[in-house]
């Protein structure tokens, strides 16, 4: 769910919750009224008998929750949670562009097959601007004939691979970022 107006005061972070429990977690937070994100993808799991496609979680024991900072200790009651991620003694707050990247991995498992190339090397920022992953910024990474677009969540230290045509892409120029 895309925020109609964004709140300065209001954040994306991560909750880390008890292994095999992230549904249930996000669950009960949506039961409290806490607005949060659980980016699951669809996979086929092989049991002795049936093969099953069942919805897992893209990262396993997070959950992503959107609210103000002092607020975050109502996530640690919730049966499940276990802690929020921190970095430097404080919670680490979640990029925008990061959660709609997990949206749009989350929305598509399916990896599009190559199709015909454009001049994108190695360590480029790309946009997927066609295609199921649409809106997607990414580093690219070519190896052989496969190209890959490695998608990174800095603050959570994640990445993720998935196969796009380069036709799909287009280089995104890096902007040198001034801190006030």
């Amino acid at each position: 769910m895309t925020l109609s107006k964004p709140d300065p005061l209001r954040h994306w972070y991560a909750v880390f919750t008890k292994p095999r429990s992230e549904k249930k977690v996000h669950q009960r937070m949506i039961n409290q009224g806490i607005e949060s994100f659980l980016p699951l993808v669809k996979t086929v799991r092989q049991w002795s008998d049936r093969k099953k496609t069942v919805e897992v979680p893209l990262i396993s024991s997070y959950i992503f929750v959107y609210m103000e900072e002092k607020n975050l200790y109502k996530t640690l009651p919730i049966q499940g949670t276990v802690n929020v991620l921190k970095h430097l003694g404080k919670p680490a707050k979640i990029k925008e562009v990061e959660i709609e990247n997990l949206r749009i991995l989350s929305g598509n498992s399916d990896c599009e097959q190559i199709s015909n190339c454009i001049n994108v090397l190695k360590g480029d920022d790309v946009e997927v601007i066609n295609g199921p992953f649409m809106g997607l910024h990414a580093t690219c990474l070519q190896e052989g004939k496969n190209h890959r677009v490695i998608v990174k969540i800095d603050t959570l230290g994640s990445c993720f691979n998935v196969n796009i045509p380069l036709s799909f892409l287009r280089k995104i120029q890096k902007i040198e970022k001034v801190e006030v």
